[in-house]
């Protein structure tokens, strides 16, 4: 426990929604269970194994002590979440959480909520993923003419539309099978007023293919599935459905962005397929994580992909 408690120790006031401590990287021996997050005004701390009392007690007057020398004028809100055997148990700890809770990365807000469930309306550790798709969407030659279109699969609430549309995307769809989800993306638009030239579908991708095709093609695809839910998605048969598409939804030149978060699953399960079921998508470049996401073994951690469709070939001269 001593890594967290020294993270403790040293982590600046969080301005922005980020990750302060990760254990689940491997790098701290002892500390594998423990991550702690900042939603600001509110610090999350995770453990994926039961915990003693006597280790919260520890980590609270930790919190408390670092907190009256970072923010003396404020309270110390902060929350505790066990994950175990598939389930989780979580308690507000001291202070209290606003609602609704909005937080920001980057200058873009977001709706979250820490007090219920496992997923907490942004997932931190795709800010680099965020990043790549507003650059690319603010550099692309198209952005005025006839404009940026972007499809976003498993959108979630829709995180990645806000920013390619704060970056000058004309047009994003988002689909995922979670109606709740896509309502607080929609909130999230709102939010950061940009609530135009989005549209959501609360569909099963896979039965909606005829929807998705007839709103391309599309100048970037989004693809950031879950790993394994039963009932919707399982990477291992289902991802490859979707490599299959992207030929015929990508505009020439276009580009799409693969995410796996699977540690048991390495980037060869993503290249290996792609270079069978979509081989004429080159291969562009591995997007980063943020650097406090660091990973014993790379091949574990979150991947996050980048694939580019051909150009139209140039007609011959005659």
């Amino acid at each position: 426990m001593q890594a967290l408690l020294q993270a403790i120790a040293t982590m600046e006031l969080p301005i922005d929604a980020q990750r302060i401590f990760h254990g689940r990287g491997g790098l701290y021996p002892g500390c594998e269970h423990w991550v702690l997050d900042a939603y600001a005004p509110v610090l999350l701390l995770t453990s994926f194994q039961p915990v003693a009392e006597e280790e919260l007690a520890t980590i609270g007057a930790a919190l408390e002590q670092r907190w009256q020398q970072i923010a003396p004028e404020q309270t110390l809100n902060w929350v505790f979440q066990c994950r175990h055997e598939g389930r989780s148990e979580t308690r507000l700890m001291a202070g209290s959480v606003p609602d609704p809770h909005v937080v920001t990365e980057n200058g873009t807000r977001y709706r979250v909520h820490v007090l219920k469930g496992q997923n907490h309306g942004l997932f931190l550790d795709m800010a680099e993923g965020r990043r790549w798709v507003r650059e690319h969407v603010a550099a692309h030659p198209e952005l005025d003419r006839p404009g940026v279109k972007v499809l976003n699969l498993f959108a979630y609430t829709c995180a990645f539309s806000v920013v390619a549309r704060q970056a000058g995307a004309r047009q994003v769809l988002n689909l995922d099978m979670s109606q709740g989800a896509l309502t607080i993306g929609q909130q999230n638009h709102q939010l950061n007023d940009i609530s135009d030239g989005a549209s959501f579908l609360a569909h099963d991708i896979f039965s909606t293919w005829g929807k998705i095709t007839r709103g391309g093609p599309y100048h970037l695809i989004i693809i950031d599935p879950p790993s394994y839910q039963k009932g919707s998605f399982v990477a291992t048969k289902d991802y490859a459905k979707l490599m299959r598409r992207l030929p015929d939804l990508l505009r020439p030149g276009g580009h799409a962005l693969l995410c796996l978060n699977a540690p048991e699953l390495g980037l060869a399960f993503l290249q290996d397929q792609m270079q069978v079921l979509a081989p004429e998508l080159q291969f562009v470049e591995r997007v980063q994580n943020p650097a406090v996401f660091a990973d014993v073994s790379p091949e574990c951690s979150l991947k996050v992909l980048v694939y580019r469709a051909p150009e139209v070939d140039a007609p011959q001269a005659q």
